[in-house]
């Protein structure tokens, strides 16, 4: 049986904004978000995606389909009426994060939960990765995350705080690649590295506004980004199964619950600073 809704659009309102929400893991925390009555705001990179209006679309049917399912009580009758604002811009520019946290304001009054997602993955070898890949990484991962969530924590440290004190919950979607190497990711890691830190650091700097920081890092999870690497059938597909006690890929539905545990102050109010592996036990099977 489903989670009842968490959060109640009248008595407790819950607004999400999160990075690179257009598509895989971020898609599918916005889209749980939505299920359980918040009001999400997503940021996209304008033209990564060849078709970002139909995703747009079949994102805001998809979160209908699932309001219903979990409330089919629900007033959310119809596409348009689903809680989502989309904002273009490329996350690697500093103004890019403070418009999107100006617009989610603007519409949904504040933010409770802010997510840190969007990043890029394009396996290469070390000794062939140029300069501009290097900063494109660096650029988008490292950069962007830190310009969103100063953005972020700019703002929520100024909002009214919640009954119990708390102004809101930041979350850095790292990696389980900031805790071990990869041959042809040398300039994807240390990206990762850097958000579980920037974590760390937050959390120890923003406490005292209320604000807790925390960071997902996933292991192995099916996406855009990897899903030619991981087809079905393939020898890399099947060796990753093997390495993971649980006998599995990640999906990206299964950040989504993780995401919604730390946005919720019943759940994680005393939660900080923490790293929280999502990797269906691949970390630990090293016997």
């Amino acid at each position: 049986m489903p989670l009842s809704p968490v959060f109640d659009q009248q008595t407790n309102p819950h607004v999400l904004c999160i990075t690179g929400g257009l598509t895989g893991i971020g898609r599918a925390i916005a889209t749980l978000f939505l299920s359980h009555n918040a009001f999400v705001c997503i940021n996209y990179f304008p033209g990564h995606n060849a078709n970002d209006q139909t995703l747009q679309d079949s994102l805001r049917t998809e979160a209908l389909e699932v309001i219903r399912s979990r409330n089919p009580q629900t007033s959310t009758s119809k596409v348009e009426d689903v809680p989502l604002l989309c904002v273009p811009g490329d996350i690697s520019l500093p103004e890019t994060g403070i418009e999107l946290v100006r617009q989610c304001v603007d519409r949904f009054g504040r933010v409770d939960t802010f997510v840190s997602n969007a990043g890029i993955c394009k396996f290469e070898e070390f000794l062939d990765i140029s300069p501009e890949s290097f900063s494109k990484h660096r650029d988008t991962n490292y950069s962007g995350a830190f310009y969103a969530v100063q953005a972020a924590a700019q703002y929520m440290s100024g909002q009214t705080p919640n009954e119990d004190g708390s102004r809101g919950s930041i979350i850095g979607v790292s990696s389980i690649s900031a805790l071990v190497g990869g041959a042809q990711q040398a300039h994807y890691t240390p990206t990762k590295a850097a958000v579980l830190s920037l974590m760390q650091s937050c959390a120890t700097a923003l406490g005292k506004y209320g604000i807790r920081c925390n960071a997902l890092l996933p292991g192995t999870i099916r996406t855009q980004l990897n899903d030619e690497d991981l087809k079905d059938g393939s020898e890399k597909k099947a060796h990753m199964e093997g390495r993971i006690p649980l006998g599995r890929l990640g999906a990206p539905s299964d950040m989504a619950g993780p995401a919604l545990f730390l946005a919720v102050g019943e759940l994680s109010s005393y939660v900080s600073g923490a790293t929280i592996l999502v990797d269906g036990g691949a970390f630990v099977n090293f016997q």
